[in-house]
């Protein structure tokens, strides 16, 4: 018997584990329920609740070859070693696959299985899967990780130019075996099962990751360079909550997109080649997590900016949370994280320099209530983007350079629509929609707060923090 332990690759086409496990014989799927240790990395409610939809959806994919999912629950991943091997021992497994996952605790959890399964005389396999090159194959000359996206970006480029990572044949069907699929949990105890308007914007299943995709290539990717930078249009792919999850692989995004292009990887349609380039940033960053695993600790990429004298301003940071700052822009953004579970990626970059740069709040906390929030939320990405933002990253921001929420809603939102669905009550204010008059009614009526901050001094208090640091060593 062969066991695929799935992790955040819920789906049976172009699983490189699963494929593993079965192309060895008679095979069963293992995927582990982990509450405590979800909680510990602030995973959002609506995130585990897309993971249980998706497992329902695979299970009954699952189903058509013939493949049992099991599911057992532990609290957090010091369990899963006898987890694993308890499901080893059951069912006289001989090998076991994963996909390679990424983190301090994630490679941690893994080593210990790996130890513990061989002395128990079981073979361990991982695979590359979740990216499409391996973290520390793409190196500087001088044998570093790359620290610049551009740099790290075309030696990605030379990689695939010279062979396209391929996809991975179909699974075929098994004979049936007698064991059962275990019960599918329907809610995890302590994630709170999220709104059905919510659950409406992300139903699960890789059918629908594969018709989104094909939605956005067809409709959208060759303006996708264009429309990506305005959240009231649908100008983007919405598979970032598939990725994460794993109901979709970088390599069918990649090879659609190629195909969609005429086979160019770096010519042809630019729509589709800035796509392309975002699905190497999200490469990036978890390359960056592996080789700096320092900002897997809660720490700055850049060491030097730990020195920065952040403000602790819960009434601020609270405003913040709940879309109540007095910027409308900011504001809706905020509002539809919350009732979505997902950010437009202008705003999210809009709303972080908020927080850090006119606020002086520390990225952290930020970073953390977008985990809670968003059911695409994957650490390395959303800890590279609140650093870039917060100036303290790896390839990041310049910290003279501070978004001006006011310019970029009325660069990116010239119409004030996406305000508007946002923010109805102040809706019939049109051009003054970007920053109501300080007469206005809607302050006199509390119908809107005024704005928690003025922008030019903040951004000058933010100015004189950065200057204040030591000099960067590097």
């Amino acid at each position: 018997m062969h066991l695929t332990w799935l992790r955040n690759d819920l789906r049976l086409d172009d699983n490189t584990a699963l494929h593993a496990a079965c192309e060895r014989g008679p095979s069963i799927a293992l995927w582990l329920v982990t509450p405590g240790q979800w909680q510990a990395h602030d995973e959002a409610a609506c995130k585990v609740d897309f993971w249980l939809r998706n497992l329902h959806a695979l299970r009954e994919r699952l189903d058509t070859v013939n493949i049992p999912l099991l599911i057992r629950r532990i609290d957090t991943w010091d369990e899963a070693t006898e987890a694993v091997l308890s499901v080893c021992r059951q069912h006289k497994v001989e090998t076991v696959h994963w996909n390679d996952d990424y983190g301090i605790n994630e490679e941690a959890r893994d080593a210990g299985v790996r130890a513990a399964l061989e002395e128990a005389g079981i073979e361990a396999h991982n695979h590359l899967d979740q990216l499409l090159f391996k973290p520390g194959s793409v190196l500087t000359r001088s044998g570093h990780y790359f620290q610049v996206f551009g740099q790290f970006r075309r030696t990605c480029m030379e990689r695939l130019l010279d062979g396209m990572p391929a996809l991975v044949p179909e699974i075929r069907k098994q004979v049936p075996l007698s064991i059962r699929s275990s019960q599918l949990p329907t809610h995890v105890e302590g994630f709170e099962t999220p709104p059905e308007s919510l659950r409406a914007h992300w139903p699960a299943g890789e059918a629908e990751a594969q018709r989104r995709l094909e939605r956005f290539l067809d409709e959208t990717a060759e303006d996708y360079d264009r429309l990506r930078d305005l959240p009231a249009k649908p100008g983007t792919s919405q598979l970032s909550a598939y990725l994460a999850a794993g109901v979709i692989s970088v390599r069918q995004c990649l090879h659609a997109a190629l195909h969609r292009n005429r086979g160019d990887l770096d010519s042809g349609n630019k729509g589709v080649q800035t796509w392309i380039t975002e699905l190497i940033w999200r490469e990036f960053y978890k390359h960056i997590m592996t080789g700096y695993p320092r900002v897997s600790r809660h720490r700055a990429f850049r060491p030097h900016t730990e020195a920065l004298p952040w403000r602790h301003a819960p009434e601020e940071l609270k405003a913040w949370q709940e879309g109540r700052t007095g910027f409308p822009l900011i504001d809706a953004a905020m509002r539809q994280l919350l009732a979505t579970g997902w950010m437009h990626n202008r705003l999210r970059m809009i709303t972080a320099m908020f927080l850090t740069k006119n606020l002086l709040i520390d990225w952290r906390e930020g970073e953390r209530h977008f985990m809670r929030h968003l059911i695409d939320g994957d650490f390395a990405s959303n800890n590279g983007g609140w650093q870039w933002s917060a100036s303290t990253g790896t390839d990041s921001v310049p910290y003279f350079r501070i978004f001006n929420p006011v310019t970029q809603s009325r660069r990116f939102d010239p119409e004030g629509r996406f305000i508007g669905q946002w923010i109805p009550e102040i809706d019939h204010l049109f051009k003054n929609i970007h920053l109501p008059p300080p007469d206005s009614d809607i302050f006199k009526n509390n119908v809107y707060p005024r704005p928690i901050v003025d922008l030019s001094r903040s951004r000058e208090r933010a100015l004189e923090a950065f200057k204040g640091l030591p000099r960067s060593k590097g």
